[in-house]
């Protein structure tokens, strides 16, 4: 999942515990090889070259879900964005922009759709990365084991997506600590969540630089706003709340009923 993993699975048997970490470890692994946009043999990417039509239930699952959430932050949480990663590839400035330029109006779901179990591109250029999916629809996948083997009190952090199965064993609530965007090894304060998702997007994470210009792993159709430099969503998923933090990033004025946490320029906290 490109970070580090962890699960805390409280419990008295020591056997069953490892049994089930093993299960979950099982599962992360086989969806990052299962939805790796760079490897070209991952299931993915054969359909993204148009190898393959018809759509597992998993795959089908997870398309319509980004489908529908695209709609719910307007636009802005995008899985085509994908298309767009060659032209990050190039080392000019000018030569990003021109190619970003021509593969715009190849951006958007529009471009593909599912019929009964198929999928359908209406252009060769459209390409779909699940990297902003993934990892939190494995958190997810991993509270349905927990759940299944009856475990009441678990934490699943896959790389700062969070879920917090039931309550510590002392029935307190599991802490979480918010980091200050401008140095990560600070917190600036902290969330207490029962049953709930919690995860952060924030512009520290992943940049890469050309020439002078910053390009942010957040890839978006239009510029982060650079007045919001950290958000945290917390729900009872950890793929919406994830969805919502990264879209947030790109668009802070976005209508959420969900709990945030915004992070402006000079540390100010946004409830």
């Amino acid at each position: 999942m490109t970070s580090p993993c962890e699960v805390h699975i409280y419990c008295q048997d020591e056997v069953k515990s490892r049994n089930i970490a093993k299960k979950i470890l099982t599962m992360a692994k086989e969806l990052e090889q299962k939805y790796n946009f760079y490897n070209p043999n991952s299931y993915l990417s054969v359909i993204n070259q148009r190898k393959v039509e018809k759509l597992d239930a998993q795959t089908k699952d997870i398309l319509t879900r980004s489908k529908l959430f695209y709609t719910k932050t307007s636009g802005v949480f995008d899985i085509t964005m994908g298309t767009l990663s060659n032209a990050r590839k190039l080392s000019t400035v000018d030569e990003i922009e021109k190619a970003t330029k021509e593969l715009k109006p190849f951006v958007g779901v529009e471009h593909f759709k599912i019929q009964r179990n198929k999928i359908y591109f209406d252009n060769p250029y459209t390409l779909i990365d699940l990297g902003g999916v993934v990892k939190e629809f494995a958190v997810d996948q991993a509270v349905k084991i927990l759940k299944k083997e009856k475990i009441e009190s678990a934490l699943v952090n896959f790389g700062g997506d969070i879920y917090a199965l039931g309550c510590k064993p002392s029935g307190e609530a599991f802490r979480v600590g918010i980091k200050n965007p401008l140095n990560p090894v600070e917190y600036l304060t902290h969330a207490d969540i029962t049953n709930q998702a919690l995860t952060t997007s924030a512009s520290y994470e992943r940049n890469h630089q050309v020439e002078n210009k910053n390009y942010s792993h957040i890839m978006s159709s239009s510029d982060l706003q650079q007045d919001i430099i950290s958000t945290t969503v917390i729900s009872s998923s950890t793929l919406e709340s994830g969805i919502f933090s990264t879209s947030l990033m790109v668009c802070p004025s976005l209508k959420t009923n969900l709990k945030k946490i915004l992070v402006g320029n000079h540390l100010k906290i946004i409830y």
